[in-house]
């Protein structure tokens, strides 16, 4: 027992550490309570998106010296704005609109990367691939304060969200500013994606966004619930990801996904295991 207690603790004698497991944890219930609706509403494509897109506000960030936050959220925004153009002016599909943006603004960070950056630097790669323990006082600090935004607004603006998404026309009707509020979440998931890119990576924020969202989703029949299940999902797949990380020696952002995807089949498992049991008593009655 004592040997299992000092395992869990030994990490936590370290400053940076400790700040890197709170942080993977604010970062995996935050991306699991948006990716509820990322999941719900088919959203995984902008998510995914979003996450390179905000690479080229990082690394426009970078080479003007200023911070990667206000650099990746000020292009997560502007990539959306310009989903939404593309969609609306041009006449193409959302999918389409996506992956135009999506392909020529990450191509933008690539050859900018490419001009200014004349070897690779650790100060961005770590943020393709994640490196949590790389999290400072301040970062810490903005996962908190965003958390409690993307939070705060969704549990304050339930009831609208719910209607303004899943029932657009009638809630057009009943005077809801719908298009405000669609544009209210995909501002919610780009302030989730920029604030999880230094845990998990750009590469692997979109598993983080929908793995514990779907695995909630196996068990959970309403959407409340489901964030909630989805939040613990998330928290405990951040939590076992910090440490399989610490002792393994491996990527943060590659333990904390590869967690989530075991929770995932476990569950999937389990509930599939369920059924068939039902069907087999239901037989031979």
């Amino acid at each position: 027992m004592n040997g299992a207690v000092e395992l869990l603790i030994e990490p936590l004698r370290y400053g940076f550490l400790l700040r890197a497991l709170v942080a993977a944890v604010l970062v995996g219930a935050i991306c699991a309570m948006v990716g509820s609706y990322v999941v719900l509403k088919g959203l995984a494509f902008i998510g995914d998106a979003l996450a390179h897109v905000a690479f080229t506000g990082i690394v426009v960030a970078f080479l003007a010296g200023f911070s990667f936050y206000i650099g990746a959220l000020a292009a997560a925004i502007a990539a959306g704005l310009g989903i939404g153009w593309v969609t609306r002016r041009v006449g193409l599909s959302t999918d389409t609109a996506i992956g135009i943006v999506f392909s020529g603004v990450f191509a933008l960070g690539v050859v900018l990367m490419a001009i200014g950056i004349r070897t690779y630097t650790v100060d961005l790669f770590s943020y393709v691939f994640g490196d949590i323990l790389a999290v400072r006082a301040r970062d810490l600090w903005a996962i908190a304060l965003a958390g409690l935004l993307v939070v705060g607004t969704i549990v304050a603006l339930y009831k609208e969200l719910l209607f303004a998404h899943f029932d657009p026309v009638v809630a057009e009707a009943a005077g809801l500013p719908v298009g405000a509020l669609q544009l209210l979440l995909l501002l919610l998931l780009s302030v989730t994606v920029v604030v999880s890119v230094q845990a998990v990576g750009v590469v692997l924020v979109l598993a983080m966004l929908v793995t514990p969202a779907a695995t909630a989703a196996l068990v959970a029949r309403r959407l409340p619930a489901m964030m909630i299940l989805a939040v613990l999902f998330g928290a405990l797949a951040a939590l076992v990801g910090f440490y399989l990380s610490y002792y393994a020696s491996v990527p943060s952002g590659g333990a904390i996904v590869l967690v989530a995807t075991v929770l995932f089949v476990l569950v999937a498992a389990l509930v599939r295991g369920r059924g068939a049991w039902r069907r087999l008593m239901a037989a031979y009655r």
